[in-house]
C-alpha cells in the first residue's frame, strides 16, 4: 500500500467531522485529483526512485547534521532535505531514518540568529536591519536576500516536524519557532513605499537595492515561503495572526495579472513580464490556502501552467522580455506539482504524468538528480531533494501541502 492511502486512512481516522459551513463557489474544494493517473507499475516506480533518492541524500550528510550544499545555501538546504524525508513518511521520532532527521532538526535550530533570524550567513542583531549588504547581482545573492529564503524555508521544516519530534526536540524547538514567528511579522511590518506591496516580504536589504524592473517592496517568491510559515505554524498551535496571513494572501492576489495574454500570478505587482512557473504555483497555493479554491487567480495560473510545462528536463523558461532571467527548473516543478494537486481534475491529470516520466528518466544512477539551473551552487542534495518533494505530493504526509 502506498504512503498515501496509509495517510488519508489515518486522517481519517483522527480528524474528528466538523459541521458543514455554507462556502461560496470560490471555496469550494476543486475535483479531487485522481491516483489512476498513473498505472500500479508507474506508481510502484515512483517508489522505487524515491527510495534511492533519499538513500543518495542519507549519505550525503555531514557530520553537524547539514545535508550537503554552500553556506549560503543553509540551513534551507538541510530544510528541504527534511522535508522529502517527511513526505515519505519518515519521521524523526521513529524509522529508517530517524537518527539523520534528528540531527538535521538540530542543525536547523541551531542556526536561529539573537533576532530570530534562521540562516547561517545573516545578522545577530536586533532589530533586524533593513539595509545590511548591497545587491550582488551573483547567482548566489547576497547576504540579505538569502538570509529571508533561509529563514522562511528552515522555519517551515521546522513546523512540519515539530508534531513529529520526540517529546524533548519539540520543546527545544517551540522557542526557536515563537522567535522564528517574531522575526517574520517584524519585516512584514516594516513600511512600503506603495500601498499595493502591503502585507508582502522582501529581502533585509529591500528598500531601492533591485533596480530596474523588479525595484520593489514585496516580492511573491519570498512572501509565498513566509506565508507557508506562518500556516504551517498556525497549524502547529503556535501564535500565527490570521490578520498577518489575511495581509500577504492579499498581498499575493494583488500579484495576479489579468492581461490578455497573461492572466497568472507574477513575480511583482503589476509586472507583466516578471511571469514564471514558480510564481504561478505559489499563487495557487497561496489561493488554496486562503480556501480560495476556484478563484480566478487560482484557476488563471493553473492553466498558465499547463502552457508552460516541464517536459524538457531541467531547461529554464525566459520570464523577462521573454528573454532574460530564466526561471528554476526543479523549484518551479515542486511548487506547480504542489499547486496542480490542489487544483485537481484536469490540472492534476494534465500535468502529473509528464512530470513523473520526465524525473524519472532523468534521475541518475546514483539515485540523485542533476543540480538546479541556474542556481548550481546550491548543489544536487537541493535538486534531489526538490524531485522527492515533487513525486511524493500524493502522499499528503505534509500537513502544509495537504489538500
Amino acid at each position: 500500500m502506498r504512503v498515501f492511502q496509509v495517510s488519508m486512512i489515518l486522517l481519517a481516522a483522527i480528524i474528528p467531522a466538523f459541521p458543514l459551513v455554507a462556502q461560496t463557489e470560490s471555496e469550494k474544494p476543486r475535483e479531487a485529483p485522481s491516483a489512476e493517473v498513473l498505472t500500479a507499475k508507474q506508481w510502484n516506480q515512483v517508489d522505487q526512485s524515491v527510495e534511492r533518492a533519499l538513500a543518495w541524500l542519507a549519505t550525503k550528510q555531514r557530520a553537524d547534521g547539514s545535508f550537503e550544499s554552500i553556506s549560503m545555501g543553509q540551513p534551507a538546504v538541510t530544510s528541504i532535505c527534511v522535508m522529502a524525508f517527511m513526505a515519505q513518511g519518515q519521521s524523526p521520532n521513529d524509522g529508517k531514518y530517524k537518527e539523520q532527521l534528528t540531527k538535521a532538526i538540530d542543525f536547523i535550530a541551531a542556526q536561529q540568529k539573537a533576532n530570530g533570524l534562521i540562516a547561517v550567513n545573516a545578522p545577530n542583531a536586533a532589530p533586524i536591519p533593513r539595509e545590511i549588504v548591497p545587491h550582488t547581482g551573483t547567482l548566489a545573492g547576497s547576504t540579505g536576500r538569502v538570509a529571508v529564503y533561509n529563514h522562511a524555508i528552515s522555519a517551515l521544516g521546522l513546523c512540519e516536524a515539530y508534531g513529529q519530534c520526540s517529546p524533548e526536540q519539540s520543546k527545544k524547538l517551540a522557542p526557536v519557532i515563537e522567535k522564528a514567528i517574531a522575526a517574520t511579522l517584524e519585516m512584514q511590518r516594516w513600511d512600503t513605499k506603495e500601498e499595493r506591496n502591503v502585507g508582502g516580504w522582501r529581502y533585509l536589504n529591500r528598500q531601492g537595492t533591485v533596480g530596474g524592473p523588479f525595484k520593489s517592496d514585496s516580492d511573491l517568491s519570498i512572501t509565498g515561503w513566509q506565508l507557508m510559515f506562518l500556516r504551517s505554524a498556525r497549524n502547529a498551535g503556535f501564535d500565527a495572526p490570521q490578520e498577518s496571513i489575511d495581509k500577504a494572501v492579499n498581498y499575493v492576489e494583488n500579484c495576479y495579472l489579468k492581461n490578455e495574454d497573461r492572466k497568472v500570478h507574477g513575480y511583482l505587482v503589476g509586472n507583466s513580464k516578471a511571469c514564471t512557473r514558480a510564481m504561478a504555483g505559489a499563487g495557487v497555493l497561496a489561493m488554496a490556502h486562503a480556501g480560495k479554491h476556484n478563484s480566478d487567480a487560482a484557476i488563471g495560473s493553473g492553466e498558465w501552467i499547463l502552457k508552460h510545462d516541464f517536459k524538457d528536463y531541467n531547461k529554464t523558461v525566459p520570464i523577462y522580455n521573454d528573454r532574460m532571467l530564466p526561471d528554476r527548473y526543479h523549484y518551479g516543478a515542486v511548487l506547480c506539482a504542489l499547486a496542480m494537486h490542489q487544483l485537481g481534475g484536469k490540472y492534476w491529470e494534465q500535468f502529473y504524468p509528464p512530470l513523473v516520466e520526465t524525473l524519472l528518466a532523468n534521475q541518475q544512477d546514483d539515485g540523485s538528480w542533476p543540480s538546479e539551473k541556474p542556481d548550481r551552487r546550491y548543489g544536487n542534495c537541493y535538486s534531489t531533494s526538490l524531485c522527492v518533494l515533487s513525486l511524493s505530493v500524493t502522499n499528503q504526509m505534509l500537513p502544509i501541502f495537504q489538500r
